[in-house]
């Protein structure tokens, strides 16, 4: 089965510091696995990875299709750019299902928060 994937490299001073807080926030809903520099976990149906490096954080979206795509970078993009609103991170995606860089998707019509009613 063919895997789509997306990438944002997003640069900040402390990119530690923000995988810990995704990690943490996810990791309420989902298991986190980690090894040295590099986390991986199922995120909505498709596969998410943070990744620190050197003045950046990477984040890594897989899956089976486009929808899941989308859905994946949403949860992982959307949440990165709450938690560093206030120095003015942004998430830009590059994809091998949309080439071309482009913002974090927007939700689908049909998202529900889990847990939400």
């Amino acid at each position: 089965m063919t895997q789509l994937s997306a990438r944002a490299a997003v640069a900040t001073s402390t990119p530690e510091r923000y995988a810990k807080q995704l990690l943490s926030h996810l990791g309420q809903r989902t298991t986190w696995t980690t090894s040295g520099d590099n986390s991986v976990a199922e995120i909505a149906g498709g596969t998410g990875r943070v990744v620190v490096g050197d003045g950046v954080l990477t984040l890594i979206a897989e899956a089976p299709d486009a929808e899941t795509l989308a859905r994946v970078q949403h949860v992982l993009g959307t949440h990165l750019e709450r938690f560093g609103q206030r120095n003015e991170l942004t998430v830009t995606w590059v994809s091998d299902a949309a080439p071309g860089m482009a913002p974090t998707p927007p939700a689908p019509a049909d998202h529900r928060r889990p847990g939400r009613l």
